[in-house]
């Protein structure tokens, strides 16, 4: 296991948005959507790739609140630069779960 220092763990923004749109992203190497994440006024819409597939479709994503990170550099995935990075959990049969708030929070609420 490596340690972070605080400082370090701060630099990380995990912040709650609210997916607001979900469709097939068919250009991908792996079964996977496009989201659309409202973060809220500060933040605005951001788009990601995920590869959720196995567990979601896209009508149960819809209003789904996750807690994505914010502040990495966009990076290009296929024909779609991704602007966050939406977390979860495998599992063992490597299907993701996931992160999300068990109670509504404002959308661009940062983890604390």
């Amino acid at each position: 296991m490596t340690y972070l220092s605080w400082e370090t763990f701060q630099q990380v923004e995990l912040r709650v948005g609210t997916i607001i749109e979900a469709t097939a992203f068919p250009e991908a190497r792996n079964p996977s959507y496009i989201l659309q994440i409202d973060f809220g006024p500060d933040i605005g819409v951001r788009k990601s790739s995920a590869q959720i597939t196995d567990l979601y479709t896209p009508d149960k994503l819809l209003g789904k609140q996750v807690i994505a990170v914010t502040n990495f550099p966009p990076k290009q995935i296929g024909p779609i630069m991704s602007e966050c990075l939406v977390t979860g959990f495998h599992r063992s049969n490597h299907s993701v779960v996931l992160a999300t708030t068990d109670m509504s929070v404002p959308d661009g609420t940062r983890l604390a």
